[in-house]
């Protein structure tokens, strides 16, 4: 590979699309980011955001990219004809197809899974077995090849692809989907070419090849560089800790990626960002984390579940959030439910050091909750281990996904 090529990285977020180019250093090149016009259930935002976020890069620049790779939220789901046309909005991955009593009765490990397939069968019901199911990043890369047959295994995991065995499963099966399934390659390989059409419309090159990308989440952490001694917890709406290890692990609670050529096993708490923002604005966020000493404990003890419910590192559908009794000082509240997730935290990477994972030498840390200061020390303090935060981007990390797949 020549120094002056580049390639594209394209990261299909919640709330709008970002882009980013590197070179074969993996360094940075350019990046920059539109915001969906109607929303996360509109395919032709997803499609027209990159469209302008394209058509916005410098034509020398342009030239020189020989590669793309598209990450996109786990679990959005749209219906499209077999020429790559919407049939109807998608269904985001937050949205519900069940009821609330449906969602206490499939409260078990498979809750998730079933879900995504609760959003499969809905869009089955309204539009008849003749047409095509594809995840978000699945459905453009479609559109940039001008072929919707494939899928990536990853973002296939929740509609019920099983990494492992190489297959759907059973409960996917029992719903009539053959069809409307896509043909299953793992990440990391390439598609094809791009669309002349496509590339005519783009100003791309014609030998652009299209790589099969990842999740949003995995992106994330293939944006840090983390190695094999290295772990990322993702601070966002949850708590998410993922390693790179040399085999899957098999554990209640636990997820298997293979991402490129390199197994990434995570584990999700339904606690996280999304109960602090139950109780405080991002500005009081910030204002009250400023009168926390990390240094000291709050003698609080909670337990910041969103809901009754936890998932990793306690399997335990029926485990109880403790929220209260909260005291008069906002600050102090604010500093025990830190605390509380911080133990949460700690709790997941005992977990992995009981699976054989391995404790890892430095935590990396990405999302929303990463740049809070406070919070980053009292997480030091009980989990005893250094942490770092990572500032860069999932568009970055699923650029490096393909760059690597070249490089291989």
């Amino acid at each position: 590979m020549h120094n002056t090529q580049l390639v594209l990285g394209i990261d299909l977020g919640t709330s709008g699309v970002r882009i980013a180019l590197i070179n074969t250093n993996f360094e940075l090149i350019h990046a920059s980011s539109s915001s969906y016009s109607i929303g996360l259930q509109n395919c032709e935002d997803w499609k027209n955001s990159c469209i302008r976020l394209i058509k916005n890069i410098p034509s020398e620049k342009k030239e020189r990219i020989i590669a793309c790779s598209i990450d996109g939220t786990s679990g959005t789901l749209m219906a499209c004809d077999h020429s790559g046309s919407p049939l109807c909005d998608a269904l985001p991955y937050f949205s519900s197809c069940i009821s609330e009593q449906e969602a206490i009765h499939k409260n078990n490990k498979n809750f998730n899974q079933l879900d995504s397939l609760g959003r499969a069968s809905k869009l089955i019901n309204s539009l008849g077995e003749n047409v095509l199911l594809r995840h978000q990043a699945d459905w453009v890369s479609g559109w940039f090849l001008n072929d919707w047959r494939f899928g990536e295994e990853g973002n296939n995991i929740k509609l019920g692809w099983k990494i492992l065995e190489g297959s759907w499963s059973e409960e996917t099966h029992k719903l009539n989907l053959s069809k409307a399934l896509p043909k299953i390659l793992p990440s990391g390989k390439s598609l094809g070419r791009i669309a002349s059409n496509r590339a005519k419309e783009l100003e791309l090159p014609k030998e652009l090849q299209i790589i099969s990308g990842t999740t949003d989440s995995n992106a994330s952490v293939l944006a840090t560089g983390a190695s094999l001694d290295e772990g990322v917890t993702v601070l966002g709406s949850t708590i998410v800790i993922k390693s790179f290890v040399r085999r899957p692990i098999s554990y209640p609670g636990i997820t298997n990626h293979r991402v490129g050529n390199r197994w990434l096993c995570g584990g999700a708490s339904n606690a996280g960002c999304a109960v602090l923002k139950r109780f405080f604005s991002d500005k009081d966020l910030v204002e009250l984390s400023r009168q926390i000493n990390p240094e000291t404990d709050s003698g609080l003890m909670f337990r910041p579940l969103a809901f009754q419910g936890e998932r990793f590192p306690i399997n335990d559908p029926y485990l109880k959030p403790i929220l209260g009794p909260r005291p008069v000082s906002d600050s102090l509240y604010l500093h025990g439910l830190l605390e509380g997730l911080a133990r949460i935290e700690a709790q997941g990477w005992e977990k992995f050091k009981s699976m054989d994972v391995g404790i890892p030498k430095t935590i990396i840390t990405i999302g929303g909750g990463s740049g809070n200061p406070q919070w980053r020390k009292i997480r030091e303090k009980l989990i005893g281990i250094p942490i770092r935060t990572c500032s860069k981007q999932a568009a970055e990390g699923v650029a490096r996904l393909a760059l690597e797949a070249l490089i291989r």
